[in-house]
């Protein structure tokens, strides 16, 4: 009788253990996200660098800058944090240089070291309340993804290593991933031990962890070809399964840019429509969509704008219609003049933000995360791209740097984001 009411004892305590740690992380009840019974909107940032600062030997360029622009986006009201779960392949391709150390350096070998910049600003996030939107893979080269597996496997040449595609080419060779079992299968594989993984820093694993928000299934993963559509849907809904029948305790997104990710808002309401996808994403870019042409922002201003607002009511519409939250995931814009120098004003910029912070809290409109911050990093005069070594800053390797990237010195921006971040509140 005594080892009977023990057990149940132990039953209840966990159970209501379980219960109150539940609570801290982000659900999803409609068109809203919730921490416990309290409505989560967030101001974001692009920060998929976070990942790899605490890899660094150099404790200034690693743990110390890390902490310190952590406490930097949260003094100014930035709370949620995309970040990279790692990279695949080392080198080039398509002749850019990729980020690293790789976590899966050939297909199906893993560095569990690779991981430890990942266990380190979670460690330091769950520290400060923020939470972490992860994604698990790439459509584009700057971290390997989709193309490196289809190397891998042989279904596209190793030339395309060294060689630049032309964008047909490109959307030939990606959407060849989605009919490729051997590549989706070591995707998948490099996703389980992400999701296996337990942190080295807190001990907590990683599917116990409030400090995630979401998995994200690839950054803006696209069929890039209407004939691969059908088997696009299929490897978003299968993967998203695996996901939630692994982790049931974390929502599942897709890291899709809307209807121009697609070519169809259609598709993109059937992709989201899914049971496991639990919110909808959106991507703005107006300078690579062609809403104002080179060296002409100021001039296409307005109506780089005004499509702005445009893509997202079209793109809201349907996140209301399958009653779910959206969140503006990406957006960007360069400095005033299209300059890469820091010290440049941001006019043009500051305003576009504003604009689309203005949106959060709008129905369905759960967040928004600007694209990117660059924290205390700096562009090397004279040199427009990264280079293996150079301090990462928000612009990927194949951009200039400093082209998007907000950084800590941008004291305009900060105000509007601030701004932003406090009226939701």
């Amino acid at each position: 009788m005594m080892i009977a009411r023990l057990f149940t004892f132990l039953f209840i305590f966990v159970f209501v253990a379980n219960g109150v740690a539940q609570t801290s992380f982000v659900s999803r009840r409609g068109g809203n996200f919730y921490v416990g019974n309290k409505q989560y909107r967030f101001v974001g940032t692009n920060y998929w660098y976070g990942s790899l600062l605490g890899l660094e030997k150099n404790k200034k360029r690693g743990i110390e800058r890390l902490r310190k622009e952590l406490d930097f986006l949260k003094a100014n009201g930035v709370t949620n944090l995309r970040l990279m779960a790692g990279a695949e392949g080392s080198g080039p391709l398509n002749g850019i240089t990729r980020v690293g150390p790789p976590l899966q350096s050939e297909q199906g070998t893993f560095d569990a070291a690779a991981l430890d910049g990942l266990d380190i600003v979670l460690d330091e996030m769950g520290k400060r309340g923020m939470k972490a939107v992860i994604f698990f893979s790439n459509n584009w080269e700057w971290s390997g993804g989709f193309q490196q597996y289809l190397i891998w496997n042989n279904v596209i040449e190793s030339r395309w290593l060294t060689d630049k595609p032309t964008w047909d080419e490109l959307r030939d060779n990606v959407a060849k991933f989605y009919s490729c079992e051997p590549c989706k299968a070591a995707y998948i594989n490099q996703m389980v031990y992400v999701l296996g993984r337990r942190n080295t820093k807190n001990r907590k694993s990683y599917i116990d962890d409030p400090t995630i928000m979401a998995w994200e299934i690839a950054n803006e993963p696209r069929p890039m070809r209407p004939a691969a559509n059908i088997a696009y849907k299929r490897f978003v809904a299968d993967t998203a399964a695996v996901i939630k029948l692994i982790d049931s305790k974390h929502l599942v997104t897709i890291g899709h840019e809307g209807r121009i990710g697609t070519e169809s808002l259609a598709l993109f309401e059937e992709v989201h429509a899914d049971p496991n996808v639990d919110y909808l994403t959106i991507h703005i870019w107006p300078k690579n969509w062609g809403w104002f042409g080179p060296g002409r922002m100021e001039i296409g201003f307005n109506i780089a704008v005004s499509n702005s607002v445009e893509y997202i009511d079209e793109n809201v519409a349907v996140a209301r219609k399958l009653n779910k939250p959206l969140v503006i995931e990406e957006f960007g814009l360069p400095r005033d003049g299209q300059s890469f120098d820091p010290t440049s004003p941001t006019t043009f910029r500051d305003r576009y933000f504003a604009t689309m912070l203005s949106y959060v809290g709008k129905p369905n409109i759960a967040g928004a995360n600007f694209w990117a911050f660059g924290g205390t990093a700096r562009p090397i005069k004279g040199q427009l791209f990264w280079k293996s070594g150079d301090e990462p800053m928000g612009d990927p390797p194949m951009e200039e740097q400093g082209l998007n990237t907000v950084f800590d010195s941008d004291r305009s921006t900060w105000k509007v984001i601030r701004k932003m971040a406090t009226r939701i509140k």
